[in-house]
């Protein structure tokens, strides 16, 4: 029986490391269920820790990006700002004209009467429940409704709304996700909304028909939060580039500094992270043969380990996921093969690259390694960083490619 040892990258740790585990397992079931998945946790024993308040930690300014003239990277644009600030739309559109209020032809309610009282009922409506709840916490669900509908962003926009509320109802549903998003991040991992662009855009939704009774269709992306993207975006930059970075230990560097950590952890004491990983092909319990399956840093990792020990008799192949180690190589920083050496005779000689070019850690190998890797480039759908840690859900291309690669 094949095994499949997966291998984290930065910033992994056991909770983030177990949700990631049961959705390859999952996969695995439904493609290639005759191989055997193990783990490989290096991050809780050997990852970074902070010493000394996380005062040596770099941090990272918020970037935005450029215009993009598709509807698909201008909704990931928007939900670059979603993730980092739930109600940064819904306030960008509460900055419209405020309208005179009145009835349309043949309704008795006001736009804002008919759009509060919706949302305030939404928490109550079985049926919505009944169908988020198979895809995410329902106690969390309700927190989300709640915070919305008290909102003061919500408040706002119900000042400036006028029909048609498409428009309106689209932000609040997506505001409503986004913040169940948010809330699930601050219990230690991502929401699988956060990493599977088609799940949460179905489960908008389904809250927006919910909210429209079902009165009209969806467009991709209204205009009006079309023409909002750029300035969400520039806004949320600032905001967050400035007020969150002066916190010491505040929610950025929290979130930030395993990731920075473990790759400067690495690049001083890597010997100890690919002894950890040596040791776990080396188990009894583990046979063969094994392919080393290796997310981002974890990927590097197991490129040196192959590089300076000849494990051929045990590891038939290697698959990296939002990997660096080519650009490692290139750059001259892979710890186990100067730049311009090739790959010693007994490095695998089947290796499976997978990137996004949305993913800003992951790099490619063929250029590098000609006829000893294969670059497979796939579309997450989802902007950085959360495209980094999105390449697990159900995306055929992503597995289908794997299931073909694994012996």
């Amino acid at each position: 029986m094949t095994s499949l040892i997966f291998v984290h990258g930065t910033g992994g740790r056991r909770k983030a490391y177990d949700d990631t585990f049961e959705k390859i397992k999952e996969n695995l079931q439904e493609k290639r269920p005759d191989v055997k998945l193990l783990h490989c946790l290096w991050g809780d024993p050997l990852g970074a820790k902070l010493n000394a308040g996380g005062v040596s930690i770099p941090n990272y300014e918020a970037l935005g990006g450029g215009e993009v003239p598709t509807d698909e990277d201008i909704e990931i644009k928007l939900w670059r700002g979603f993730y980092r600030d739930p109600f940064s739309q819904m306030r960008q559109m509460g900055m419209r004209i405020r309208p005179i209020q009145r009835p349309a032809l043949g309704q008795r309610q006001l736009p804002s009467q008919e759009l509060k009282e919706r949302v305030e009922t939404l928490g109550s409506d079985s049926e919505l429940q009944s169908r988020l709840s198979k895809v995410g916490d329902s106690t969390l669900w309700q927190s989300a409704f709640e915070e919305v509908a008290t909102a003061s962003a919500f408040r706002q926009l119900l000042s400036t709304a006028a029909r048609p509320l498409e428009a309106d109802y689209t932000v609040v549903a997506q505001t409503v996700v986004a913040v169940y998003c948010y809330s699930y991040k601050k219990s230690g991992s991502y929401s699988v909304l956060s990493t599977d662009r088609n799940l949460r855009n179905e489960i908008v939704d389904i809250i927006r028909l919910t909210l429209t009774q079902n009165e009209t269709d969806r467009g991709v992306i209204p205009d009006l939060l079309k023409k909002c993207a750029s300035e969400v975006v520039s806004s949320i930059a600032k905001l967050y580039g400035n007020e969150q970075m002066r916190r010491k230990r505040g929610a950025l560097m929290d979130a930030t500094y395993p990731f920075a950590g473990d790759i400067l952890l690495y690049q001083s004491k890597g010997q100890k992270i690919r002894d950890f990983i040596h040791q776990r092909i080396d188990e009894t319990q583990v046979e063969s043969p094994v392919v080393l399956m290796a997310h981002s840093l974890g990927g590097s990792a197991c490129v040196d380990l192959l590089i300076e020990r000849d494990l051929s008799k045990k590891v038939d192949g290697l698959i990296t996921v939002g990997s660096q180690a080519p650009f490692f190589y290139e750059i001259g920083a892979l710890q186990q093969l100067e730049y311009g050496e090739p790959l010693p005779s007994h490095f695998p000689k089947k290796w499976l690259n997978i990137y996004d070019i949305r993913d800003y850690l992951s790099y490619v190998g063929e250029g590098l390694f000609p006829g000893q890797v294969v670059d497979k480039l796939v579309n997450n759908g989802e902007p950085f960083p959360e495209s980094h840690g999105a390449y697990w859900e159900k995306k055929s291309a992503i597995w289908e490619a794997i299931a073909h690669f694994l012996p």
